[in-house]
């Protein structure tokens, strides 16, 4: 401590923290770098993909005219930019989110208790450690109370270390056997305490193994896999198609072996799906980003996926449901309200923080009702030693401590805990029992928490052993508290009612107060709650089908959780559970999205979760929920624009090659036409608001594949539309004897004008257009806007037609061009306008 220049009881000051951060700058790991647009640059231009494009590039620079080749490179540098912003703006998003999802450290500076990031950390900061918790840095234990610590990350040991502050051990004493030191990464898996934080970042144990670790890159999501098969299927089809093109227009049509070349490497150019992986990155990057925005910081990305798909929430109550304001509201009996106070400020593991306490809700409600109630807590600390403390546990359900006055005498026991367990420790006889647990039934009938508190003298002669300690005390009475539920959480549970989503209340608490709490939140509890006991004599098919109309679990155990999640999959549901606690961190793992709160939840709950709610409101949860449903919305409209395109494109040529009719675009219109299409499926359609419907409809199933029967059909209908328009288009001015320019340009700008239109319907698979607002995408509003001054410039500029091989085009035409365009692709209009007016 004298090294360290430190206060064991005051920690640092604001101003010497200041400096020491300076000079030993921030807590932090040797972690990977944020993305960069160059390095993003780098990686991009080397997938296979993009090498095709590029290569293609190549041969139509040797086999076509200058001006063209420079356009086509002008194309591709203009697509590898926009995938190269488009994937930086999805990993930046990502990687943003560690930095949200920063876990805090309680620290004591200047005196007082603090919550501070655990990057802020300096060598002297006096830190906090609980149970469940991860250790910020390494660190000299103080003083401890029955602490013991997962050291496997560092030691390779499984075993749970336990620590004692009062060692003093040799310097050579080896890594794993040094008791009373604290290493950062590793987990406090039981107890709490006090240490001196004696090196941070690079120069702890953990950033030195850091240092020498390399950096790997995440693997794919499922659908990021199954996206990147597709493409290299759909690639194989694309150079088919560009293979067979040019053979039938040589082989049918004579047309020139340089022209069909050139065209085939322009059908490659456009065809290849270089895009689809782009799209699946930037919805799960960005929509990972937007969640944070909501409070929902995703952990793992396939939790975005997962999202849309869920069947059912397992939500605790306290902090989640209800606004986590507790205060202790009443007293039984009242005339030892005072001797209450004093046993819950004794029994006691929050600490003091200027005029607020820093801890458990329950712990902090105790305490600002002692100092209220006229107690002086820094005194009454003062005057006592606490000798021994057994924490709360979920099994026990209550907690202990050995305390005694520095004055001297006997030792005494102070307990708090779920009335009924307080009870098994007590001597009453049955009558008082009996009168106990009818007033604490009263109280949880009224949705509150219900805490007993008990005392006792420990004689000399028997040790402090749990056993010893908790058994023939002396009853005291109730605590109540109260913390209401959140005015938004109705709202949400009706929601996701409306959406095919039950939610099942699991807790700790009294089964009354669970089922008060669930009845004002607009769940049905009556007859529908189950206990922890109830659980237990349930076989598993009998557990599952009481689940089905179960909507409380009470004085729930994790273990239980883990069982009525297990119970629930089996039936083919999908489920979501919050959870804060280390002993929660099974079934985190076990659900298919593990939901942990970023407030009160412990790091062990962090890292199994794949979501952590930055502020454990059920509200967000929800919130999520429907983002996630709009994501993939989003993702199969991109897609199934995208391929769209690509299908009518494909026909599009084919058609007039088998009826020996010229290629109705000349490849460098077929180049173009890849950029537009391009950027409309990997940034527009992303942008898209929510359907209407989004949180009315059921969830959907995980198990059904992304590309099934419903969305091959839409892209086949949607791309027939765009296909027949653009054939007519063309064949009409053909083969009225117009000349191949006019004709070509014909075929180019119902391209253009269709690809927008069929953009436009493609939009909502529900919602009729008009519904949703014709500019209420401002991606896609600009994007068309681009499109249409490019059909004004490639129709009235003379170079720009030199360049594209266009001509210009009467009113005549552009009525036809737009009619065409228009029918081709608003007729999907029709049956949603239809479905709108059956709803009314």
């Amino acid at each position: 401590m004298q090294r360290l220049a430190t206060d064991a009881k005051a920690g640092l000051d604001t101003a010497e923290v200041a400096r020491r951060a300076e000079r030993y700058g921030p807590n932090r790991l040797h972690a990977a770098g944020a993305p960069t647009f160059v390095g993003i640059f780098f990686e991009e231009i080397r997938e296979p993909m993009i090498l095709l494009l590029i290569g293609t590039g190549i041969l139509y620079a040797v086999w076509g005219q200058p001006a063209d080749a420079i356009t086509i490179f002008g194309v591709i540098a203009a697509l590898v930019a926009a995938e190269v912003f488009t994937e930086y703006r999805a990993k930046h998003a990502i990687s943003a989110l560690s930095t949200l999802a920063e876990p805090e450290s309680i620290v004591v500076r200047d005196g007082r208790a603090c919550e501070v990031s655990v990057e802020s950390l300096v060598p002297g900061d006096i830190i906090v450690i609980s149970a469940g918790h991860r250790v910020p840095a390494d660190a000299r234990l103080l003083e401890e109370y029955g602490v013991g610590v997962d050291e496997s990350t560092l030691t390779g040991e499984s075993a749970v270390v336990r620590k004692d502050a009062g060692a003093l051990l040799a310097a050579a004493t080896p890594l794993a056997e040094r008791v009373n030191m604290l290493y950062a990464g590793t987990m406090v898996s039981g107890g709490h305490g006090t240490a001196a934080v004696v090196a941070t970042g690079a120069q702890s144990e953990l950033g030195r193994l850091a240092a020498l670790a390399q950096e790997v890159k995440p693997p794919r999501t499922p659908l990021q896999q199954m996206m990147a098969n597709l493409s290299i299927w759909l690639a194989w089809f694309a150079l088919g198609i560009s293979i067979l093109v040019p053979l039938l227009g040589w082989a049918l049509n004579h047309q020139s072996p340089r022209t069909m070349i050139l065209t085939g490497l322009s059908l490659a150019f456009s065809m290849i799906p270089e895009e689809l992986p782009i799209i699946v990155t930037m919805v799960l990057g960005l929509g990972a980003w937007r969640l944070a925005r909501l409070h929902a910081i995703v952990k793992r990305l396939p939790a975005v996926e997962t999202l849309g798909a869920v069947t059912v929430i397992a939500t605790d109550k306290t902090g989640t449901l209800t606004e986590n304001q507790t205060e202790v509201v009443q007293f039984d009996p009242l005339d030892r309200r005072r001797r209450m106070l004093e046993i819950g400020a004794l029994c006691n593991d929050a600490l003091e923080s200027g005029e607020a306490f820093v801890g458990d809700p329950l712990e902090t409600a105790l305490l600002r009702a002692a100092r209220a109630d006229g107690i002086d807590l820094a005194s009454l600390r003062d005057e006592t030693i606490v000798r021994e403390e057994f924490s709360f546990d979920n099994a026990r359900k209550r907690m202990s401590v050995v305390w005694q006055a520095r004055a001297g005498g006997a030792s005494r026991v102070a307990m708090k805990g779920a009335p009924e367990a307080v009870l098994a420790a007590s001597v009453l006889d049955e009558t008082e029992q009996a009168g106990v647990r009818a007033a604490a039934a009263r109280m949880a009938s009224q949705g509150m928490r219900v805490l007993a508190l008990a005392e006792g003298t420990l004689e000399q002669d028997a040790g402090a052993t749990q056993e010893a300690v908790e058994r023939e005390l002396t009853f005291v009475g109730l605590a109540a508290f109260a913390d209401p539920p959140r005015p938004e959480v109705k709202g949400a549970i009706a929601a996701c009612r409306g959406a095919g989503i039950r939610t099942i209340i699991l807790t700790g608490d009294h089964a009354l107060t669970a089922a008060a709490i669930a009845e004002s939140v607009g769940l049905d509890a009556r007859g529908h709650t189950l206990s922890g006991s109830d659980i237990d004599a349930l076989s598993d098919e009998a557990l599952s089908d009481a689940l089905d109309t179960t909507a409380v679990v009470a004085r729930v155990t994790p273990r239980h959780k883990l069982r009525i999640i297990r119970s629930l999959q089996s039936r083919g549901e999908r489920v979501a559970v919050t959870g804060d606690g280390s002993n929660d961190a099974p079934a985190l793992a076990a659900a298919d999205i593990g939901v942990a709160m970023g407030e009160k939840g412990t790091d062990i709950a962090r890292d199994a979760a794949s979501l952590v709610l930055a502020d454990d409101n059920f509200a967000t949860i929800v919130n999520a929920i429907h983002e996630g449903r709009t994501l993939f919305d989003n993702l199969r409209k991109g897609v199934r624009y995208y391929l769209a395109c690509k299908v009518a494109l494909a026909a599009s040529v084919l058609l007039p090659v088998l009826l020996r009719a010229p290629v109705p675009f000349a490849p460098i219109q077929i180049i173009l036409m890849e950029l537009f299409m391009d950027l409309a499926a990997s940034a527009a359609f992303v942008a898209e608001p929510a359907e209407s419907d989004v949180m009315r409809r059921p969830p959907r199933d995980p198990h059904t594949p992304f590309m099934n029967r419903g969305m091959v059909s839409g892209i086949f209908s949607a791309s027939f539309g765009l296909f027949a328009a653009v054939s007519v288009a063309y064949l009409v001015t053909w083969f009225g004897g117009a000349a191949l320019v006019r004709a070509q340009t014909m075929a180019f700008v119902t391209w253009l004008f269709g690809h927008v239109f069929l953009a436009l319907t493609m939009r909502s698979g529900n919602d009729p257009l008009m519904k949703r607002g014709l500019f209420s995408n401002r991606v896609m509003t600009a994007w068309a806007a681009v499109t249409i001054a490019f059909v004004i410039a490639v129709t009235f500029v003379a170079p720009v037609q030199q360049d594209l091989k266009a001509t210009a085009l009467h009113a005549a035409d552009f009525g036809l061009a737009i009619g065409l365009a228009f029918a081709g692709t608003f007729w999907a209009e029709v049956p949603k306008a239809l479905r709108a007016l059956n709803a009314r």
